[in-house]
């Protein structure tokens, strides 16, 4: 019982660890002005490795992800800065892309049996060189002067203070009500339910996070529209991977694929539609990780697929699939992201953060599979 109660423990106490470390050599760490940073980049990092979270589950990968984050953001950028389009007309055009590429991608990796890893890993290179193509090799600022410009506002629009605490409060009723009502559906199935004590305590402990955090980012500007994409990004990702036949098909084809061909499961169909949802959430990544950086130049989502792998490797997600959870995977870019801001805010130097990305890289992969050796 002890060592399932630390396995039950061990991100959050990981990511207090972290923190608390950070907060000891720079006190700002903790600051309202960092913590709405952290936030926004977290936003960024979450979004994309739920993408890639759906693409686990099924046993495949994809190495293209980051290439695709800098196209569809320079797409978008060309498109409204360069071209005079409006933001809406450019984004939907450049979402349009992302699913259309992404979809291509899964149909190949399915229908002509080509591993994934070659598949996405060709993507990285092809859509490399044609951000680059699309920029010009050159710098497109996104820029955030323009008040209705939607581009910009994705990563510097913060809600009011009275919208951002009745927002919380919202929250905290939904919680309310779900909660409620499975442990009604579990006694009238006659299943089992936790003491409400329990059900309290953790409720208690997530009213008292989501009130203490919006009354910090309210002592800065106020909650980011960035973690509302990452919050309903995740709401879908959970309902379609915990409510749906489409999810539980994903758990299945990564736990055995063959298995699942001979239940009946539309194998090929759901690995594409995997593939198009993860194009949806390069899409988002794309337009908020521009809109942060402020420009659209070459760098923009380099080895962003790596943090995103080892957010959900980190999260408990099995990269041969068929295991992990959508709170495992906001865990994981949560303590990503903390560890590379707080590096940031201590000048770290940019090869010591390589070093530290491909240390937790490896850790995350080497727990996996002593996981699996279980």
């Amino acid at each position: 019982m002890n060592a399932r109660v630390l396995q039950n423990f061990a991100l959050p106490l990981a990511l207090l660890a972290i923190c608390a470390f950070f907060a000891a050599r720079e006190p700002a760490f903790l600051g309202a002005r960092n913590l709405t940073q952290l936030v926004g980049e977290f936003s960024i990092t979450g979004t994309l490795a739920l993408g890639m979270f759906l693409i686990l589950l099924t046993g495949q990968i994809d190495l293209s992800a980051g290439s695709g984050v800098g196209l569809v953001g320079g797409v978008a950028a060309v498109l409204v800065f360069q071209q005079g389009w409006p933001a809406p007309l450019a984004l939907g055009a450049a979402f349009a892309v992302a699913v259309a590429l992404w979809t291509l991608m899964g149909a190949l990796i399915v229908r002509e049996r080509i591993p994934s890893f070659i598949i996405t890993l060709g993507g990285l290179l092809i859509f490399k060189g044609l951000f680059w193509l699309v920029i010009q090799n050159s710098t497109v600022p996104v820029s955030r002067g323009d008040e209705e410009n939607l581009y910009a506002k994705l990563t510097t629009y913060y809600l009011p203070a009275p919208t951002g605490i009745g927002l919380a409060a919202a929250v905290l009723l939904g919680l309310t009500v779900a909660t409620w009502r499975a442990r009604v559906a579990r006694i009238a199935h006659g299943l089992a339910v936790p003491p409400a004590s329990r059900a309290i305590t953790r409720w208690s402990a997530v009213a008292a996070v989501t009130l203490g955090l919006v009354i910090v980012f309210n002592q800065f500007r106020g909650v980011p529209l960035s973690l509302l994409v990452l919050a309903a990004t995740a709401g879908a990702v959970w309902f379609v991977t915990q409510h749906t036949p489409f999810g539980r098909a994903l758990y299945a084809i990564g736990g055995n694929e063959e298995a699942a061909h001979l239940s009946g499961l539309a194998v090929e169909r759901t690995l594409i539609a995997a593939y198009a949802l993860m194009g949806v959430a390069v899409a988002l990544t794309g337009f908020m990780q521009t809109a942060y950086q402020g420009s659209s130049t070459t760098t923009v989502g380099d080895l962003m697929e790596l943090d995103a792998i080892a957010a959900c490797v980190i999260g408990g997600t099995a990269l041969r699939g068929g295991r992990g959870t959508v709170g495992g995977v906001i865990f994981g870019a949560l303590i990503m992201t903390a560890l590379l801001n707080g590096m940031t805010l201590l000048a770290v130097s940019p090869e010591a953060k390589f070093i530290a990305r491909g240390v937790v890289l490896t850790l995350a992969v080497w727990m996996d599979v002593r996981l699996r050796r279980r």
